[in-house]
């Protein structure tokens, strides 16, 4: 007798669609612009463009910021310049004698120094009539003036203990020029000036000092040199000083009164550091126009982007009825499509980015500026085109997904 064992219902196999990886999903994605490289490569230029201007309208004031930076740190920003404006008499503006040494107790001032017009004549031979001086003032000079400045010398040298007691000079860029002594050479006899009826021998020619155009026109002689054979004196006319940054504009509110207390209104303050900040603050002005600009051509860009996925679209319906008659469902074609899109853009913006970094890097060398290339003009330009492409591959993808396999096939 044969014996049945327990019965088990036949069941249906399940049938679940395929998930495709992210890489099965890339390689798709791929195909469109693999297929139609030319199209694909002027849909990306709107997108590379506008990536590119914004990390070039970034990149260029960031670089110039950074130079202005440097070139003030380096020149000093917590120095301040006082000059004596008298508003009445007939005598020449100047400070008192022991000015100096009052400025010195004003707690966060670190260094001062002073310079004194003497209203000489300087000239370079005796032959020279005596209006014949291109402008060029002789000024006293102490010997921390470079220091407090952040002058350097360019041939030659400052005074020291010995020279500056003795008529000695030492000549701005420009007064040096002006009298044709563009350099020193160590194996020549110093070259002489005549101030008023007294010989100078020139030791040294200083750089261009920007913060201080006035020491660039000047001929300075030693303090003590002034005072035995100029007549002065000792009575200042400008006065610098340095003093901790964070304290500079206190500084700068009691430093009339404490120079000339009898009338701080004869006493002009500024801070030389301002006016070259403000020659490049309108470089700022403009970079919301171009930024701006950069959104409008990453926008057309992207509507370039959106224009070509959709006729990609109808130009494969075929390939999507195929693909759906073979089993993939609609997620998949949207994927696909959707991919496409973003790689598309993303392209384009890695594009842009290279363009504006290279861009950037090259008009700072032009300029000799340090380049900086900001990390969030970088970041938001790639998110930027990835948003793009997710934006104008919604509808072509949505679209592709809704096809059916016969109409597709029959349309094709």
């Amino acid at each position: 007798m044969l014996t049945r064992g327990p019965h088990r219902p036949a069941t249906t196999p399940l049938h679940r669609p395929v998930r495709l990886s992210p890489a099965d999903l890339l390689r798709l994605g791929l195909i469109g612009i693999r297929t139609r490289r030319m199209r694909a490569a002027l849909s990306a230029l709107g997108i590379s463009i506008g990536i590119a201007t914004m990390i070039v309208v970034t990149g260029i004031p960031a670089s110039s910021q950074q130079a202005l930076n440097a070139e003030l740190t380096a020149l000093g920003t917590d120095r301040l310049q006082a000059i004596a404006n008298k508003t009445s008499g007939d005598e020449p503006a100047s400070f008192p004698p022991e000015s100096v040494a009052m400025v010195k107790r004003i707690g966060p001032v670190n260094a001062v120094t002073a310079v004194a017009n003497t209203h000489a004549v300087v000239r370079r031979s005796d032959k020279q009539g005596p209006l014949d001086v291109s402008g060029m003032t002789v000024l006293a000079a102490q010997p921390n003036l470079l220091d407090v400045i952040n002058a350097k010398v360019r041939s030659g040298r400052y005074f020291s203990k010995a020279t500056r007691r003795i008529p000695t000079a030492v000549l701005g860029t420009v007064a040096a020029a002006r009298l044709g002594y563009p350099d020193l050479r160590p194996s020549d006899p110093p070259p002489l000036v005549l101030i008023n009826d007294r010989w100078f021998s020139v030791i040294g020619i200083l750089r261009s000092v920007p913060l201080t155009p006035d020491i660039d026109r000047s001929v300075l002689v030693g303090w003590e040199a002034a005072y035995s054979t100029l007549g002065f004196d000792l009575r200042p006319t400008q006065l610098f000083l340095q003093a901790d940054e964070a304290a500079v504009e206190d500084v700068h509110a009691v430093l009339p009164a404490t120079i000339s207390p009898q009338s701080p209104s004869e006493v002009q303050v500024s801070r030389p550091s301002d006016a070259l900040a403000a020659k490049r603050s309108t470089e700022a002005t403009f970079s919301g126009l171009f930024i701006g600009l950069a959104g409008v051509a990453l926008l057309v860009g992207g509507i370039g982007v959106a224009n070509t996925m959709v006729i990609s679209v109808l130009e494969r319906r075929r390939e999507i009825g195929l693909r759906r008659a073979l089993g993939a469902n609609r997620g998949q074609i949207r994927g696909q499509f959707l991919t496409e899109s973003i790689a598309l853009s993303g392209l384009g913006g890695l594009a842009g980015i290279t363009l504006g970094v290279l861009g950037t890097m090259g008009y700072a060398a032009y300029k000799d500026w340090p380049p900086v290339i900001p990390l969030t003009a970088v970041s938001s330009g790639l998110c930027g085109a990835v948003l793009v492409g997710v934006v104008a591959g919604v509808y072509p993808a949505v679209r592709a997904s809704r096809l059916s396999p016969t109409t597709a096939l029959a349309s094709a």
